[in-house]
């Protein structure tokens, strides 16, 4: 949408706070320090399990064959071989020397 400098400006604006003034980006439920102790209240209000449900680990290649329907252990080229791994190349330490962090 085409808008002149000033109503760009003044929209920009409204999202700059006062000096003095703090965002604030969690409160209530969801605010860091009560956040443990009201999420089960909040569920069991609803009347949900209190706890929190167990995620179940998968492998990353389990989720992309749910997810995308693709099956890494497949051949790439014909899809019709298993792919199996034979070896692993070893990790490169976070200190290498073209490491700039």
């Amino acid at each position: 949408m085409p808008l002149d400098a000033e109503e760009f400006i003044r929209r920009f604006l409204l999202h700059v706070l006062p000096d003095g003034f703090m965002r604030v980006r969690h409160f209530g439920f969801l605010a860091n320090r009560t956040k443990k102790h009201a999420l089960p209240q909040c569920r069991k209000l609803l009347g949900l399990n209190p706890a929190l449900p167990e995620i179940p680990k998968r492998s990353a290649q389990d989720l992309l064959l749910e997810l995308t329907g693709i099956d890494l252990s497949r051949c790439p080229r014909c899809q019709k071989g298993t792919m199996i791994v034979v070896g692993e190349l070893p990790r490169i330490s976070s200190s290498a020397p073209w490491d700039s962090s």
